[in-house]
């Protein structure tokens, strides 16, 4: 299965037992590496097939977005014929991964322990949502995740509520860690022979991706707080107001700050001891801003951007989802590819020698169930 593939996972068969996000975003990424994954869906469909709108011609572009080269195959665990198609697939597998509730799949036999008896290679990966211990009774739901692990109490204006991000943002985390794992497990493999058992977990991948603020807990006791747009160890580090709008401007270290003040017509701003170093500055980020912004209100925000890229001063226009895809194509890093008609975004990794492939669409319901059933009752 899966030989006419390119890729640097060519041959690699993984059995996706996983839904929603993290799991997809992960075995997308492995099947655009070349991969041959088989996406095992409930009678009912990936639960994103139905979160819609949006729709491209009747389906979830949620789904599409993270369903590529892969292969549907309802199976439903709760007949005894489909468990044991179930079974064989993760028996003649490479990788299987599932984010079912901890324990949810013993009764079908396709726990990690009954798995790799009968298959003692197969790399096995779990994803849920606070691990299999203590937390094994909660769902996995990123906005869950984003609230209990902190970054809400992050994201929003410093005197207004707390917000969500915009995106899933841990299960996208999460998944790049599964993919980061399996491929960790397949490369043991190779030397050993043995597989592996690889867990993932929302809460961690959260903890994990929250970084400084994370380390400024961790290592000094600091507890963040909400700053809106602003950054707590770099300034200037946020949006600041032009004639027409806003625009992003950062100075990362105190050159970046000398070259900023130079184009803003402010050049003696660096030489004042309020602002002469980065900790200088942002203990009086206060007293820095106003002047920011009244030298940035003589121009538009293009009118800046122009100015402060060629100067070498990091800044961008805070751009629509649009705009963004549009900026991408417009730099040469072609974004957008079409798989059987259906557009997509390109996968973020390039290989030079064994690029990302681009052969099926994201399937429909089932679409591959006949060639496949025929091929496990071999």
């Amino acid at each position: 299965m899966g030989e006419g593939s390119s890729g640097p996972l060519r041959g690699v068969l993984v059995a996706d037992f996983s839904r929603i996000l993290a799991g997809p975003y992960a075995t997308m990424l492995l099947a655009d590496l070349g991969a041959d994954v088989v996406k095992v869906e409930a009678p009912g469909g990936d639960d994103t097939r139905t979160w819609q709108p949006p729709v491209r011609d009747g389906v979830s572009t949620y789904y599409l977005g993270v369903n590529r080269n892969k292969r549907s195959l309802v199976l439903d665990l709760a007949d005894p014929g489909d468990a044991v198609l179930a079974r064989r697939l993760a028996a003649r597998a490479d990788v299987m991964i599932q984010n079912f509730r901890p324990g949810a799949l013993r009764r079908f036999g396709l726990d990690h322990d009954t798995v790799t008896a009968a298959n003692p290679q197969l790399v096995y990966a779990s994803i849920s949502g606070f691990g299999a211990a203590g937390g094994a009774d909660l769902p996995g739901y990123d906005l869950m995740v984003q609230a209990a692990s902190g970054l809400m109490s992050l994201t929003g204006a410093a005197d207004g509520p707390p917000y969500k991000a915009g995106v899933a943002v841990f299960d996208v985390i999460a998944g790049l860690h599964a993919a980061v794992g399996i491929l960790a497990a397949l490369h043991h493999r190779a030397a050993t022979g043995v597989g592996q058992h690889v867990e993932v977990d929302l809460l961690s991948s959260a903890l994990s991706g929250l970084v400084n603020h994370a380390s400024a807990h961790v290592a000094a006791g600091v507890v963040p707080h909400r700053m809106g747009n602003a950054h707590p160890s770099i300034v200037p580090y946020e949006p600041l107001p032009t004639a027409d709008g806003e625009l992003v401007v950062i100075a990362g270290n105190d050159g970046q700050f000398r070259i900023l003040c130079q184009v803003l017509g402010l050049p003696g701003l660096p030489e004042d001891p309020r602002f002469r170093r980065n900790r200088d500055r942002t203990a009086h980020r206060d007293a820095l801003r106003p002047l920011l912004v009244a030298a940035l209100a003589g121009r538009t925000s293009a009118e800046w951007f122009r100015e402060l890229r060629a100067a070498g001063v990091p800044c961008s226009p805070i751009n629509t989802v649009a705009d963004g895809l549009a900026l991408a194509e417009g730099l040469g890093l072609d974004p957008v590819v079409t798989v059987g008609g259906v557009p997509g975004v390109r996968h973020p990794i390039g290989l030079s020698a064994t690029p990302p492939r681009y052969d099926l669409p994201p399937p429909g319901l089932d679409e591959h169930g006949a060639e496949l059933r025929a091929w496990l009752a071999e």
